[in-house]
């Protein structure tokens, strides 16, 4: 059974922060979202723009996840040509994107 004054002892902080203290702890906190803000500011934006024309960025299943499989001019007629032998999910992702680029194989 707690005894009379446990709580209160229990509960009360070894020492009170000082002024200088609290004002360091919020200029550190100002600090840090300043500078997350900074961060996501600067990472914003389109980091995929759109395939030029004439080639080819097509995501397929690969054997560990998603791959890309890019090219330009005769290299992405040759893998549309490539792939077009095949029927298979990864085949027809490929295809498609040659269909969807106007790409003639």
């Amino acid at each position: 059974m707690p005894l009379e004054g446990h709580y209160e002892r229990q509960t009360t902080p070894l020492y009170k922060l000082s002024s200088r203290e609290i004002k360091t702890a919020t200029v550190v906190l100002l600090v840090t979202v300043v500078a997350m803000l900074g961060v996501v500011v600067a990472t914003a934006g389109d980091s995929n723009p759109p395939t030029p024309i004439g080639c080819i960025r097509a995501n397929v299943a690969g054997v560990v996840g998603a791959e890309t499989i890019s090219g330009c001019g005769a290299e992405a007629e040759a893998k549309c040509a490539h792939a077009a032998l095949f029927e298979s999910p990864r085949a027809h992702g490929v295809v498609a994107e040659c269909e969807r680029q106007g790409i003639e194989f």
